[in-house]
């Protein structure tokens, strides 16, 4: 969802005091890099933003499926907020004129989300996979609980995979310019690419195979029942279960179009920095990870579109929440004209009588017109009852 994967692990090939090939590589691919961050930021941030936002307000409720969506809401919402630090960076030409410890929460908040998003998707479809599979048994697996623990798992395990981005890197410069999503120091090399080996594996090839492998499953099970239907509860399955499969198709879209090219890019770009490659493929690659970085951005507007598929009526919790929200502000006004009201009634009914009060004292004829104390008593019940039932 970020350039900082790139820019950390692909690495740049202008790398002072580098021991390679590519150090001697014109770097002059900034600018069509940073036009492109640039450009796919300002569309991304405020609808990432937004969409998370409304799907964190509708998916606020205690159902394991819904976990899951709040989880990676939270993840691109998060993400998002991180989006104007590096539009003012590029804007910027590359100049971080912030603390290197906020340069390091980016980089740390960038692989967070990029992989806890990919691991709450694999965990939606494992859950798809078991509730049409083995429709007996899972209740016990889609409860609140196992879904929260798990969730928090997720987070637990990429958190601390990725710690070693938010605590060991230097901020870098060129030129004397302070620099970020750029790698500090060109010996560290090896380990950026032994940690990308573990990235792609862990994070993007056994997620994304296991959700292959409950599709495979979801379709096979439809297509051939193992009990017995008669055709018509047959196809009222296949009808209720169509939106799983839409979800799991639409996921796997998600990973061939956001996810696959960052990784696969990112790859290549890393063998070739290490390996002393030429430099036009060289700065091509760098080029292209730019491309797929800002693809990779898109996952945090694609993954609201995979809500209408995560429940049955997302449109509808949409407009019940618009309503409870209406409701509620129409209360609160509703209340605050009616104490408005309430109080101001109350002031001229206390300043009318204290007024008639005095004049009935200071008048001579108090004695003589009884009638007078009645219609005060009178006017005092209707103003009484009016406040009331306001």
């Amino acid at each position: 969802s970020s350039n900082s994967s790139a820019d950390w692990l692909a690495g740049n090939t202008t790398a002072p005091n580098s021991s390679i090939n590519t150090r001697t590589c014109p770097h002059d691919d900034d600018e069509f890099k940073y036009n492109a961050y640039i450009l796919t930021y300002f569309l991304v941030f405020p609808v990432a933003f937004l969409c998370n936002i409304l799907a964190l307000v509708v998916f606020f409720r205690r159902k394991p499926a819904y976990v899951i969506m709040v989880n990676l809401a939270l993840s691109d919402g998060s993400f998002s907020l991180t989006l104007p630090l590096r539009l003012a960076y590029y804007m910027n030409k590359g100049h971080w004129s912030f603390p290197d410890w906020v340069c390091r929460l980016c980089v740390y908040t960038f692989y967070v989300n990029l992989y806890s998003s990919i691991l709450f998707l694999t965990f939606l479809s494992l859950l798809r996979w078991f509730s049409i599979v083995y429709p007996l048994h899972h209740k016990k697996v889609k409860s609140f609980k196992l879904a929260l623990l798990t969730c928090l798992g997720i987070w637990l395990f990429v958190a601390v995979s990725s710690l070693p981005f938010l605590v060991s890197l230097l901020l870098p410069s060129r030129g004397g310019i302070p620099r970020c999503f750029e790698p500090a120091t060109p010996q560290s090399w090896s380990r950026i690419l032994s940690m990308n080996y573990v990235a792609l594996i862990f994070g993007f090839v056994l997620p994304f195979f296991t959700i292959i492998l409950c599709c495979t499953k979801i379709i096979h099970c439809l297509t051939h029942p193992h009990y017995s239907q008669d055709p018509k509860t047959r196809m009222k399955l296949r009808k209720k279960n169509q939106r799983s499969v839409h979800l799991l198709i639409m996921v796997i879209a998600t990973f061939l179009l956001c996810f696959l090219p960052y990784h696969v890019i990112r790859t290549l770009h890393l063998y070739a920095v290490n390996g002393g490659w030429n430099c036009g493929v060289t700065n091509l690659l760098q080029r292209a990870v730019a491309i797929t970085l800002c693809m990779a951005a898109s996952n945090s507007v694609v993954n609201p579109l995979l809500y209408y598929y995560s429940t049955k009526n997302f449109k509808e919790d949409i407009e019940h929440t618009r309503l409870h929200i209406s409701k509620r502000l129409s209360f609160r006004s509703g209340s605050l004209r009616s104490t408005g009201r309430a109080g101001s009634l109350k002031v001229k009914t206390q300043q009318g009588l204290s007024i008639k009060a005095e004049d009935m004292e200071q008048s001579p004829l108090k004695t003589q017109h009884p009638a007078t104390d009645q219609q005060i008593q009178m006017t005092e019940k209707p103003l009484g009852l009016e406040e009331t039932c306001d």
